[in-house]
């Protein structure tokens, strides 16, 4: 596991926050300190937002830290209150690398949370890579974002249809890769 992983763990983060937190921040990147983002909005440390932020603003790994685990909290409550279904832990992250970047808002009113709670998760998760613009402009980066938690989404949907919950805790113990975070390891048979 990474030096991230074990440091979200280390803040009191478990299972799907850790590995969506892990994703988001290959993603955001790490500055530490207060930037403008493509979309023009003054950003800290792993695309924290906040109208208290003032630019020039220098902040220390471990507030960086901090900061990343109050956001993933927070995001991941106000995803799981807009949600009506059980996700599976590929869709939890896609979701939560999703809500974290376009916000509550933009979820809520989103065409792909309709499809998530009418149950059409395969089209759910493609719309994943349609919201690709900051600012007007379509960017690179988050094509490739999209895409990813597109495909985090799509194999989590897979393994959710093709076995019940029992079989997967049977042949898991605590570890596997989840969007490149490791989170259950397959049990060895003796």
């Amino acid at each position: 596991m990474g030096k991230l992983a074990n440091r979200l763990i280390a803040v009191g983060l478990t299972g799907s926050l850790v590995a969506g937190g892990v994703f988001i921040a290959t993603h955001e990147g790490h500055v530490p300190g207060t930037y403008v983002d493509p979309a023009g909005i003054i950003t800290a440390c792993y695309g924290h937002t906040s109208p208290e932020l003032k630019l020039g603003t220098e902040l220390s790994e471990d507030e960086c830290l901090e900061l990343l685990a109050k956001d993933l909290s927070s995001h991941n409550a106000q995803l799981m209150r807009a949600v009506q279904v059980d996700l599976s832990e590929g869709e939890h992250v896609a979701y939560l690398s999703f809500h974290y970047n376009v916000g509550a808002g933009n979820f809520r009113q989103s065409t792909l949370l309709r499809y998530l709670n009418a149950e059409q998760r395969v089209e759910a998760c493609n719309q994943l890579t349609r919201w690709v613009y900051a600012g007007g402009q379509q960017l690179p980066g988050l094509v490739r974002r999209r895409e990813e938690e597109k495909q985090i989404c799509l194999e989590g949907v897979h393994h959710a249809a093709n076995q019940t919950h029992t079989d997967y805790h049977e042949r898991y113990s605590d570890d596997c890769y989840c969007g490149g975070v490791q989170l259950r390891q397959p049990k060895t048979h003796q």
